[in-house]
Order: structure tokens, then C-alpha cells, then sequence
């Protein structure tokens, strides 16, 4: 049974969808191709991996495991139904006919910018999602070159041009080095980081792309992951709760991501270059979640331990472990639209849906929506 907040939610969504509309902005591409981790993973890593992620996960919406970190829809589903859009199918996934003909998602959790390591939990780097979008289009052309029965399946060599890439990627870059280095050493890492991306968006730029829409990266220390980790001292915590050094290295990394975002925009004169700030956005959630219907902002909703935090590191949700001779389970809460957190790393459907709300409001992106954009807003949800 959903929860009183889900419906006060809902109406918190009616009010930011009429906003929407009178800004009047909508998505109009014929295809997506989404780079990124978890946050956007439609299934890339289940594939890829075969990383089991067993229900609860998926029981939201598709009332079964759907390849994503989540109770059910993530951000990118939501801005695709925005789009008029069919959800992404994983680049990975070869099972079942995926049809690519409206976008791809070479996203797949775990994923960093900079490359892989021997320790990293997706060998899928961001160096690697570019070169398999390469591949992939380079596939694509020569298929429909040679037969028109696969036009169905894949897109047309002017998708590749008029589509839109988004970015969503360069949390576990900033929330692993946090494991061996120190604050200052996460910090001066963040050069290379950019250097990393900007050497991607460049290759997809010379490869056609013209519509760049990227995501900065969420508050790090509002994660029960990183708060059961790193906040044990109450001194290391800010008034929310979350763990300062996390949350202040983040806000380093978006300054520059912004800052090379702006540089993008006045290089590349012919493109659409969109800073989008889902810190800020994930921020005023958590600081004010009872407002729009959530009473945990931090605790998991899927997890074990119970509150504060009810996480527990050696157990993903849904798996079970024995632990000191005690077989434990990481089980999901009664009502995952009271959570802002799945769990302990991702966030629940309802929180996505506030999130994705928010960014269609044209009020977090740089530069904001306008009428000279070349989309309009079509809230559906």
C-alpha cells in the first residue's frame, strides 16, 4: 500500500508539471545514447557481469528485476517518457531482440571516468562506453547500408546527428579514491577526471554528436554507503548528516565539470551543450524531503541493521549472508515512496521521479530552458 506521501508527492509533481508547461519546452529527438554508471544503468551490468540483483529490486514498476539499482524506474527512464521515448535498452544486453532504433545505453554501474582498474567493479570506463558507441555505429551504417530489414531495429544515420547525448557519470571516480586517499588527494584527481571526459566528448563531437546534455554528480555524503563509512565521528558530519569532506569534494568536481562545460559551449558554436545540477536538486531533497512526501532523506529503504542507516556493506539488497554464524538478509521497507534512498548508494523510484521532475523545469540547467532551445517541455508524469 502506498504511503500518504506518495500522494502528496504526486501533487508536488502536478504543480512542477504546470510550470513546466507554461515554459513550454519539449524533447524533440529521434534517439538518446546515454553514457554513465548506476545512475542511469538500464541493465548493462546484470549483462555484462552477470552481477546478480535479485528482487526486491524492480517491484516498484516492473514487479520484477529489471537490470536496475532501483525499486523501479531510474532519472533516464523518466526524462525518456518525457521524450515520448521507449526506455533504453543496454548496450550489453543480447537477449531478448533489443531494439535500438530510438537510442542505446552504454551505461553500466560501477562505471568511472578515468579508466578501469583491476579492483574497479565495471571494467566499463567511460574511454570504453565511447569506443562502444563507436562500434555501435559503425555496426548500425553498415547494416542498414546492406538491407533495409534491419531499419526497424537501429537508427537511422541522421539519429546519430540530431539525437541527444547524455552524461551521467563520475561519482565512483570521486567515492572509491575515498577508500585510499585522502581528501586533498581525491581533490587534485579532479583535473585528470575532466581531462578524461573532455577527451570523450570530443571524440563523440568529431563523430557528429551536436546535443550534449550532462549531468553533474549528486551529493556523495548523503549516501548511507558513505556515512556508514565515513561518519562514525559525528564531527565529520554536516547538519544534515551527511559526511562533509564527501559532499565538498563533490561540489569541487561540479564547479570544474561546469567550468568545462562553458568551455564546450563556446568551442563547439555549431552544438548544445547542457549543464544539468543534480546536486543542487538532490540537496534541497534531502534537506527538505518531508515537504514532498519522504520521511527518511538518508536511511535505506532495501537494507539491513535497521535506523539509523539500516545498511550494512557486506549485504546487497535482496542477497542474503551469514555473517558470524547468522545467515542475514537485506530486505526492502513496507513503503518505498517514504525513502529517498533504495539502497544505501541508489535512489528510490519516488525519489527519481522528483529529480527528474525538477530537471524538467528548465531551472537547474546552464543554460536554462528557452524558447530559442530546441526542445519544449511534455511533462507526462
Amino acid at each position: 500500500m502506498m504511503g500518504h506521501g506518495f500522494f502528496l508527492f504526486q501533487i508536488v509533481t502536478l504543480c512542477f508539471i504546470f510550470i513546466g508547461l507554461s515554459n513550454s519546452v519539449h524533447f524533440n529527438y529521434p534517439a538518446v545514447f546515454n553514457f554513465g554508471d548506476s545512475n542511469s544503468d538500464t541493465g548493462g551490468l546484470v549483462a555484462g557481469k552477470a552481477e546478480p540483483l535479485p528482487p526486491p529490486n524492480g517491484q516498484t514498476y516492473f514487479k520484477k528485476p529489471s537490470g536496475r539499482f532501483c525499486d523501479g524506474r531510474l532519472i533516464i527512464d523518466f526524462l525518456m517518457d518525457a521524450m515520448d521515448l521507449p526506455f533504453l535498452n543496454p548496450y550489453l544486453d543480447a537477449i531478448g531482440v533489443p531494439n535500438f532504433r530510438k537510442g542505446c545505453n552504454f551505461a553500466v554501474a560501477g562505471s568511472t571516468v578515468l579508466p578501469a582498474t583491476a579492483t574497479s567493479v565495471s571494467p566499463f570506463s567511460f574511454g570504453i562506453q565511447v569506443s562502444q558507441f563507436l562500434r555501435f555505429k559503425s555496426r548500425v551504417l553498415d547494416l542498414v547500408s546492406n538491407s533495409k530489414k534491419f531499419a526497424k531495429y537501429v537508427p537511422t544515420e541522421d539519429f546519430f546527428a540530431k539525437g541527444l547525448y547524455m552524461f551521467d557519470i563520475g561519482q565512483n571516480d570521486l567515492a572509491g579514491a575515498f577508500y585510499s586517499k585522502s581528501f586533498d588527494q581525491v581533490v587534485a584527481s579532479i583535473p585528470s577526471i575532466l581531462e578524461e571526459f573532455e577527451v570523450g566528448i570530443q571524440t563523440l563531437y568529431d563523430e557528429g554528436a551536436r546535443n550534449f546534455w550532462i549531468h553533474n554528480t549528486g551529493p556523495l555524503g548523503c549516501l548511507a554507503q558513505n556515512v556508514a563509512r565515513f561518519g562514525t565521528d559525528p564531527s565529520k558530519l554536516d547538519e544534515l548528516g551527511c559526511v562533509s569532506t564527501h559532499n565538498l569534494a563533490t561540489r569541487l568536481l561540479n564547479l570544474q565539470l561546469r567550468a568545462l562545460c562553458k568551455k564546450l559551449q563556446g568551442n563547439y558554436t555549431d552544438a548544445n551543450v547542457t549543464y544539468v545540477d543534480i546536486f543542487t536538486i538532490k540537496s534541497n531533497l534531502i534537506a527538505s524531503c518531508s515537504r514532498y512526501g519522504f520521511e527518511q532523506p538518508i536511511m535505506a529503504c532495501c537494507g539491513v541493521g535497521g535506523p539509523p542507516l539500516n545498511y550494512n556493506s557486506r549485504v546487497a539488497c535482496g542477497l542474503t549472508k551469514v555473517i558470524n554464524g547468522t545467515s542475514i538478509t537485506a530486505t526492502g521497507c513496507s513503503d518505498s515512496t517514504e525513502y529517498v534512498n533504495w539502497d544505501g548508494i541508489h535512489y528510490t523510484e519516488a525519489a527519481n521521479q522528483y529529480v527528474a521532475s525538477q530537471i524538467l523545469t528548465g531551472k537547474f540547467s546552464d543554460p536554462p530552458f528557452a524558447d530559442k532551445m530546441p526542445f519544449l517541455l511534455n511533462l507526462k508524469f
